[in-house]
């Protein structure tokens, strides 16, 4: 008997592929025989473009290799070069780039919780997410008179001293009720458990085989977080998030967890910034700035698993290569293995689980 099969591209006009994904899928029935990604829709160049522009003509473009989570990509440029000139950040420094990466973090991940249930077709978590990150951005825009884009981050500091701790008191205080709120409305949701419970499994071996880091793999059982070895973490206690059921269902809870965590970090780092000293630091000039030949590269742990920058320098004030390293690209790799098997209706579930932004993927 011949079976015959159907191709689908899934995108990339579907709403929940947000108009820069396609997958290629191949069906028997409305069972996924195989995927096969399509990506490069977005005609971004980021990486390209750094060739031809000086360090500091670069780094205010950074925050969009992924616009949710800007200030990661900020940091590690400014490691890049902090490593090559051999600075070592002050205490208080550090401690405000940790504070406003967690917040940060918090954002993205409040975000996420409402696209991936507006993708599951539940509308009142999406403006309820929505009105939670206002706080959050609220108070970037205030430090920095940026919503999305800081450019805060500055080569051996911060761009000026940290203001407005009130701001960051007033979100601790409100936002663990509302996440309260939100897992009595979507995780005793009958028709949300459905979508998300055993479906998309993935198993720690499938995972470490497709390089996947962050939030994705601590769902599957693998205790890794790269913050505990990150120098600008240190003496922060950093609580872990490891689940073992693999599925939708652990991804969206892990992420729950991480911004509770996310918390507890940004109290301690207020902790210290409320008794703290004003600022001193001793900021690289940029004007001429060179790094010397070699390579450079550096890690973080970003919310769509561990972000990197390598940079080949040949001594002049452009670097002669930038490679960026995202989550977001193995993740989309990834769908090749998770979604065989799967049923169609679940295609976007499981792929909206995995927390992909198509600029991390388009860089």
């Amino acid at each position: 008997m011949t079976i015959t099969t159907l191709k689908l591209n899934l995108g990339p006009q579907h709403p929940s592929t947000h108009g820069v994904l396609r997958l290629i899928l191949e069906l028997d029935g409305e069972k996924i025989l195989s995927c096969e990604p399509d990506i490069g829709y977005l005609h971004r160049g980021m990486e390209k473009m750094a060739e031809q522009m000086s360090y500091i003509q670069y780094l205010p473009t950074v925050d969009r290799v992924d616009y949710l989570a800007g200030f990661f990509y900020s940091e590690l440029l400014c490691r890049i070069v902090e490593q090559a000139q051999c600075v070592e950040l002050p205490d208080k420094v550090r401690v405000i780039r940790v504070m406003l990466l967690e917040l940060n973090r918090m954002a993205s991940h409040i975000l996420w919780i409402g696209m991936f249930l507006m993708d599951l077709g539940a509308t009142s978590p999406f403006f309820y997410t929505f009105r939670e990150r206002e706080m959050i951005l609220r108070y970037f825009e205030k430090i920095s008179g940026q919503r999305m884009m800081y450019n805060y981050f500055v080569f051996g500091g911060v761009r000026r001293d940290i203001d407005y701790l009130e701001d960051v008191e007033e979100i601790l205080s409100i936002l663990p009720s509302k996440l309260d709120d939100y897992e009595k409305l979507i995780e005793e949701n009958p028709i949300f458990r459905r979508r998300v419970v055993n479906k998309g499994i993935l198993e720690k071996e499938t995972a470490l085989n497709y390089a996947i880091t962050g939030v994705n793999l601590r769902a599957s059982g693998v205790d890794f977080d790269y913050r505990e070895q990150d120098y600008l973490y240190k003496g922060f206690d950093i609580g872990k998030v490891i689940l073992k059921e693999k599925d939708s269902m652990a991804r969206y809870r892990a992420r729950v967890l991480e911004i509770k965590e996310s918390m507890k970090i940004v109290r301690q780092a207020l902790d210290y910034l409320k008794k703290s000293s004003p600022l001193e630091q001793k900021l690289i000039n940029p004007i001429n700035l060179k790094l010397p030949e070699g390579d450079y590269y550096a890690d973080i742990e970003a919310p769509r698993g561990i972000a990197s920058c390598f940079v080949r320098s040949t001594g002049e004030k452009e670097p002669y290569r930038l490679k960026w390293r995202t989550g977001s690209y193995y993740s989309v790799n990834l769908l090749r293995k998770l979604l065989v098997g799967e049923y169609l209706n679940d295609a976007i579930a499981i792929a909206g689980s995995l927390d992909i932004i198509l600029p991390e993927v388009d860089k």
